[in-house]
Parts: C-alpha cells; structure tokens; sequence
C-alpha cells in the first residue's frame, strides 16, 4: 500500500523562497499522516510559467538555491519521496534547460527525468526555453509499488495526433504499477471534461492507474482550476480535488484501486462539472483574486456607464474582493440618459459599492473649444465620440494614480474584436475581467450572478436596456455592429475555429453556413472578418484579459498588424 498526498497549491511566479516555505509546510503535514509520497505541480519550485526569467542567470542561481533548500528539507523526513517539478540545466546543444520532474528523498535525488513533448502553440512556449527530454521512461520504486512519472504534455499525444513520440507506450512498456503526471493545465470551459477524456482514456487503454496533480491560481491572464484526479483502467475517473482552491488530500494506493485514507473507495466524480456560466463566474473571481494580490493591488476602481459591461465587472469584482473595496465612477456627458447614472446608482446599492460622480462636459467642451481654435476646424463626429470616451479612461487613470486602485476595463470579446472601443479610452486599465466573453454570453452570466446571489444584483433595467456607448445623440450599437447574436456567432468560428467544444463549432459553422446563402450573408461575415483584422493593433495596446475560453487575444492569438488581409 501506497500513501500519496496531492499538494494542489497555489504557487507564484518567481517565488522561488515562498514556493520553497510553502512545499516544505505541506511536507511536513503530509509526513504527520505517514504518507510515503508527496506530489507538488509542474515547474512548482519557480511557478508556471516563469517565460524569460528562465533566461536570467540570477533567476536560475535562485531556482538551484531553491532546489538545495528542498534537497536539506526532505533529509529531515528521510520517509517521505518529494516529487517536484523544475526547470534543470541541460547537456549538449540545444536549449540550456529542461523541464523537469525530480524525486527528492532522504536529502538526495532520486530520480529525474525531462519532459519529452514541448507545447508551443495557443498560450504555450515552451521551446522558447526548454530542450525536449530524451525518450525514455523513468520509473521509480517506492514502497512496494513501481512508480512511473510523467510531465504534462507527455501524457496529451496518446491519440499520436499532434507529435511523432508518444511517452505513454514507453510508460506501458515499462509496465509501473502506477503513473503520476505532474501538470500546469490552465482552465478554460470544457477543459475539466477533456483532461478528464484524455487520462481516463489512457488509462484504459494501457492498463495503468494514472494520478494527475495539477497547480491552481491565477496567473495574468491564464487561471489554473486544480482539479487534481485519479483515473483507474476500469472504472474511470474515481476521485477530483477541489476545483478553483488549493487542496492538500491523501489517497491509497492498494492493490491497482485508489482508496481515501480512511481505506474507503471515493465518492464519486461527476461527468459534468461546473454550468458554464457558474464556471465563468468562479474563474474570474479566482483570476482578479490573484492578479490583484500578486500585483499589489488591494482595490479596484470601474467606471460605472449604468451598461451591463461595466455593471458586470462591478459585480464579479465586489465578489472577488468584496464590495468595501470597489469604486465605481460614473462620468455623465451631454449625451449621457439620465437612466444611465440613475442605473449606475441602483447597481452600486445593490452591490454595496461605493460611487462617485466627475462630470465630463465641461471638459469635453473645453477640449473641442481649445481643437477649433488651435485647428481652424471643428470636433465633431468620431473624433469627438472618442474623445469623450478618452476623457473618461484619463479620469478613471488618474484616480488610479491618486488612491492607489487597479483600474479595471470593461471591454467584452464581441467589441474588443470588431474594435467598437476606442484606443486610450475605455481600453484604458491593468486588467480586463470580461474580456474573454461574447456579449451574448454577458447577458446570460448577468442573468446567472443575480441568480446565484438570489437577489438582484444587477438590475434588471441595465439587462434590458439596449446596448448603447451614448457618445452620441440616440446612439445604438446596431448602428455600426450587426445584432450581438449575429455577430457573436460568426466571430466565433473566426476567432477560436478548432477551438471550440464540438458542440459550438457545430453550431456556429451551421449558422455562419446559413449566413453565407445569401449575397447579404457573405457580406456581413467578410466586413466582420476585415473588422478583426484592422483592429489587431487596438488588442495589441489592451491591457490582459482574463481567458475562459478556448482561445483569447493575447497570447493565445498571435496576428500581424501590417499584413494584407482578404
């Protein structure tokens, strides 16, 4: 019999001292209950992903400090095995590291072994830093089981699609009782049930019980969910860690099955997790949570336009950080309903936000009096649309600067891809907690927060109201963007393709199919192609965004800015 302890911990980037305190602490609760194994998360000693700090030598003289001081505390529990994720030197040409997994024990190392397959696509880039490991298995005996260890991605090509090594049939050739994959497996909606797919599969297809521990904790733009589970070959997924939260849990190891530590199978696991909505919701909590802490930020400030984009962010940040430490601010101008302030207000009590007032007209004025005096020409339209916007996002910078708040944007995926946003305006913030959401699916999670709250949080005139950017007199989106759930669907199959669940790519290929019947159709989807394509360099100026979907501007989607596009 096996004891394992999950550390499902919340590690940061660049810790290395912190990570260090927080694995041994767990250690030493998993040596009070006799465990024979503790497992912390891939690349746990610096944090995922550290990027090109990996290219600084006083980072890498950290992580070997780092590693030291785990080697000194796994002598004082000479019983229990540490297995650890980090980056180590590497030999030969190539890269200068690799990224690694070690089994620390008695104050020595054990055994280590390189992660073979390096994803370097969507958010990943690996090979930017890391020399794949050679093609082996390694395996390790502890106790009287027979151990095999794996790193992430060497556990995603057992369908053989995506690289020409497949690790899995060394690990079944080498027949351990038992393998553990350590992992940082960012979230996204449906990635719980793909991970779950992809292992559970495996391990009925090699015969091989399989542990996969995964990290937690927001990390800029990316959110891992945890979520640690144990598959067997029969009976599938038979235990999840806690999702969204650190969890520090003990299973056993006995006879090919996975009991509790109290020797009693699992309860069981769920086909289907979170709701998407309530999935949504929790990944942007955990998200602002971390960045905010990691960054130092104690408070947020929203400029509050009484539009269900901002009284959405309003509400997910009240949650996160609860609401004494939210400022809304509303900005009225000449073209501002007096229903928006007064659905600025309403949201706010609901909310138990604080809310100020700056008035922008006479700024505005001023501007454009100062623009036809210095340009023999008047403000007016566009220019003066944007102007008004940009007024706003300086106010709402400069209370950053004056109080100390981390502004956050508003901006949703619909309009951030079609740049209905104005560049140094309502773009303005540190982060974006909307911004991986269509609006369609704004208007459903604002309807899920109210429900989950069972109140109404949001009101529901903001719900109902038709979208507007009120810049100018009688302003409608639809003036300048096809219906939301036209647009919506089309940029869907535009932007994230493949990346879509089966379900979605479906449906959006069916209804853009649809679309294209017509001369009108085929219009619509290229002006909306071309509209992404021009506004790439607007989203590369934005700040991050929070990602919940399979594929979301910033990292995971990389365009040229001067390109021709057709």
């Amino acid at each position: 019999m096996l004891r394992i302890t999950i550390a499902q911990l919340n590690f940061t980037v660049g810790d290395i001292e912190g990570n260090v305190a927080r694995m041994v602490a767990a250690a030493h609760d998993a040596a009070r209950v006799q465990s024979d194994l503790i497992v912390f998360s891939e690349l746990a000693l610096c944090g995922y992903y550290p990027g090109d700090l990996l290219d600084e030598p006083a980072f890498l003289q950290r992580i070997d400090a780092g590693l030291a001081a785990l080697q000194r505390a796994s002598a004082e529990l000479p019983q229990l095995h540490w297995v650890v994720g980090t980056p180590t030197p590497a030999s030969g040409p190539g890269k200068k590291l690799h990224n690694s997994l070690v089994v620390l024990q008695g104050g020595n190392v054990r055994l280590q072994y390189a992660k073979q397959l390096l994803p370097t696509y969507n958010i990943f880039d690996e090979r930017r830093h890391f020399e794949p490991g050679p093609d082996v298995a390694k395996v390790l005996r502890i106790g009287s089981a027979q151990v095999g260890l794996l790193v992430c991605e060497d556990g995603w090509n057992d369908h053989g699609g995506d690289y020409v090594i497949n690790p899995f049939e060394r690990m079944r050739d080498a027949a351990p009782d038992l393998v553990i994959s350590i992992n940082a497996s960012p979230s996204h909606v449906g990635k719980r049930e793909q991970r779950h797919a992809m292992f559970g599969g495996s391990a009925r297809r090699h015969g091989l019980p399989i542990l996969y521990v995964n990290q937690v904790g927001g990390h800029d733009q990316l959110v891992y969910d945890g979520g640690s589970f144990a598959a067997e070959p029969d009976a599938g997924i038979v235990f999840e860690a806690r999702r969204f939260g650190e969890d520090l849990c003990t299973l056993r190891f006995q006879e090919g099955r996975f009991l509790d530590d109290a020797g009693e199978r699992p309860a069981g696991v769920p086909a289907q997790g979170l709701p998407t909505m309530e999935f949504y919701r929790q990944q942007i909590l955990l998200g602002l949570q971390d960045y905010a802490r990691r960054c130092g930020f104690a408070q947020v400030v929203v400029g509050s336009s009484g539009g269900i984009d901002s009284a959405l962010t309003l509400a997910l940040a009240a949650q996160a950080l609860g609401p004494d430490n939210v400022v809304g601010i509303t900005m009225p101008s000449r073209y501002s309903s007096s229903g928006s302030v007064d659905d600025s207000v309403a949201l706010c009590r609901n909310l138990g936000v604080q809310l100020l007032t700056h008035p922008i007209a006479d700024l505005v004025a001023g501007y454009a009096a100062q623009f036809a005096q210095s340009f023999g020409k008047p403000l007016q339209g566009l220019p003066l649309e944007n102007l008004q916007a940009r007024i706003r996002g300086t106010v709402l910078m400069e209370y950053s600067n004056a109080f100390g708040h981390l502004l956050l944007t508003t901006g949703n995926k619909s309009e951030i891809s079609v740049g209905y946003c104005t560049l140094y305006g309502d773009t303005n913030g540190g982060l974006g907690l909307i911004g991986d959401l269509y609006k369609t699916e704004i208007f459903t999670l604002s309807r899920h927060v109210n429900a989950q709250a069972g109140r109404e949080l949001i009101p529901q005139a903001i719900i109902d109201k038709e979208p507007s950017a009120e810049l100018a007199p009688g302003q409608r989106d639809v003036d300048s963007l096809p219906p939301y759930p036209v647009l919506d669907e089309v940029l869907k199959l535009l932007i994230e393709g493949d990346r879509l669940s089966a379900a979605e790519h479906a449906s959006a290929t069916a209804f853009v199919e649809q679309l294209e019947r017509q001369p009108e159709g085929r219009a619509l989807v290229q002006r909306v192609r071309m509209m992404v394509a021009r506004n790439e360099y607007k989203r590369r100026q934005a700040p991050p965004i929070l990602r919940v979907r399979g594929r979301a501007f910033g990292s995971g989607r990389q365009m040229p800015i001067a390109a021709r596009y057709v």
